[in-house]
């Protein structure tokens, strides 16, 4: 890594001191004041370790951006701040922790689910990268009143409520409206897939249950149908109905797209399913008899670098040898499953016409026998073990480019030991029962030597700020379990670089740091109120 120092204009005063650098967003290393105007961070937040920054009275510590790199340093208040330097450098004053942690938490939520079903909790936050961001999420629970028999084939009391409960992730790109599109409709046209499925089973006198087969069917027939909606008929609609006024609306979410995960879980069977179309990932948290965590992934990130997908993708277009080009679906599209992304869906016809008549690009000269792009998931069924604190962490892709799934599931471990303590020393019994053992010093969670299992790829954002992983770095400091795993990826115990990277403006983040959404559930009885109610204590207010 090459450091330089180079010069600042802002508000017509010379500030010189701060230091470029291009590979590592922890190099943030002292430099000689000039005119007492200007001093860097200090050189331990490259160590992980965070001290207070020996600035000029009072002064104002600033982030200035730009095409080339990041600078930071200190400016007196009497100085103004100006948004553009005469250099085009953004420049921004930087966020205090405190003012990072209010961001950290501004969108986090969660909710204590008192069915007795088999969830009592989960949590969410987000964290926007793009403006607007392109994230979404949607949970749901649907009470089946009627007879549904069970997995085993043994018919269950129809007295008995069970539930169906639903938590999506969705990961928009090119824009937000196909993501917003899966959050208002994904679950639905699952669950009524799913309807159809089980209530065909029971109609049927030779069958007990629907096979497990036919639910997998059922998850992948939702997903298709929605995306055929969004990326087929719309089009059929406006060519019957042309109108430029509403073909932007109408063609928005076809031609935006969004990677999609969907977990079903089933309180009857105790059967979690995992669909996953694109590259967000869910992984599985379980204790081991040892008193570790284990982590498992219950999906598989399916991009064009993902040797399975690309092997697909040849196959399904024989002879095109740029299907998949640098990892990408044409050399564009890393993900190879998607919603929308239509220009990879439509024949060059449709899109010509579409061009001419409304608006548009050309097709790609790479275009030859579309789709190439599918919305069908593949789904994955894990049964679910309470008496093991089984929980699941989802998440966008923003998440694991930062973290390892081992990383991921002992950074909730270390929460949850916490919240024991926390709970044992207030007199409650919140997962009091669950685990025995001091509070660890490291992440508890059984290690992972491998970089690539099952197509998925190391955290390249570590790489890229030149964190140091064998370092201490892992704080817990959140109520709010999501919010605590994105606290960590981005900085933990380095508050320089936690504040840098949350004070970073779009679209310079974006280099930097994708949008993350992060989604965690846990699994157990609770309480039987019936009800699902927001957690006060962990919910932004």
């Amino acid at each position: 890594m090459n450091l330089r120092k180079v010069s600042l204009v802002l508000s017509g005063i010379i500030l010189t001191g701060a230091w470029y650098y291009r590979s590592s967003l922890t190099a943030l290393f002292d430099s000689a004041r000039t005119r007492q105007a200007f001093s860097t961070t200090s050189a331990s937040a490259a160590a992980g370790v965070s001290h207070p920054v020996e600035v000029a009275p009072e002064g104002k510590r600033i982030l200035a951006v730009d095409n080339a790199g990041i600078y930071t340093g200190t400016l007196p208040p009497s100085v103004p701040i100006s948004k553009e330097s005469s250099d085009t450098r953004k420049v921004v004053e930087m966020l205090s922790p405190e003012e990072a942690t209010k961001k950290l938490r501004r969108n986090e939520e969660s909710y204590l689910v008192n069915r007795g079903r088999g969830v009592f909790r989960y949590d969410v936050v987000q964290i926007p990268s793009n403006d607007p961001i392109e994230d979404d999420h949607a949970e749901k629970i649907i009470e089946i009143p009627e007879a549904v028999a069970s997995e085993d084939g043994a018919a269950n009391n129809s007295s008995v409520n069970s539930d169906w409960m639903f938590w999506g992730v969705f990961d928009g790109h090119s824009g937000w409206t196909t993501s917003a599109k899966l959050r208002q409709v994904l679950i639905a046209f699952v669950a009524r897939e799913l309807h159809a499925t089980y209530k065909a089973a029971i109609a049927d006198p030779t069958k007990t249950a629907p096979e497990q087969t036919k639910i997998d069917e059922a998850i992948k027939k939702g997903f298709l149908k929605l995306d055929n909606e969004i990326v087929n008929e719309s089009v059929e609609k406006l060519f019957k109905n042309p109108s430029k006024l509403v073909a932007a609306e109408t063609l928005a979410p076809a031609l935006s797209g969004s990677c999609a995960l969907l977990a079903f879980f089933d309180s009857r069977s105790k059967l979690l399913k995992v669909a996953v179309t694109g590259d967000s990932r869910a992984v599985l948290g379980r204790m081991g008899k040892n008193g570790k965590w284990t982590a498992t992934a219950l999906s598989e990130d399916q991009t064009g670098s993902n040797k399975a997908e690309e092997v697909r993708m040849r196959a399904e277009h024989p002879g095109e040898e740029h299907v998949i080009r640098n990892g990408r679906v044409l050399g564009g599209l890393e993900p190879t499953r998607a919603f929308g992304d239509a220009f990879y869906k439509w024949s060059q016809d449709t899109q010509n016409k579409i061009k001419s008549q409304f608006f548009g690009r050309s097709p790609s000269v790479l275009l030859k026998t579309p789709p190439y792009v599918t919305a069908e998931p593949v789904v994955t069924t894990t049964r679910i073990e309470p008496e093991n604190g089984d929980f699941v962490v989802m998440a966008t892709d923003g998440l694991w480019e930062m973290l390892t799934n081992e990383e991921v599931v002992g950074l909730v471990g270390k929460w949850i030991e916490e919240q024991k303590a926390s709970a044992a020393k207030d007199g409650k019994g919140w997962f009091g029962g669950w685990f025995k053992g001091k509070k660890p010093e490291v992440l508890p969670v059984e290690g992972d030597e491998k970089e690539d299992v099952a197509g998925q790829r190391a955290p390249l954002r570590v790489k890229q700020w030149g964190v140091k992983t064998d370092d201490p770095r892992f704080v817990c400091e959140d109520k709010n379990v999501a919010t605590h795993i994105v606290r960590n990826a981005l900085g933990g115990k380095n508050t320089d670089m936690l504040c840098a990277l949350l004070t970073l403006p779009s679209p310079y983040s974006r280099r930097y740091r994708d949008d993350l959404t992060v989604e965690v559930i846990f699994f157990g009885e609770g309480d039987k109120s019936g009800t699902v109610e927001i957690n006060e204590d962990a919910t932004a207010t």
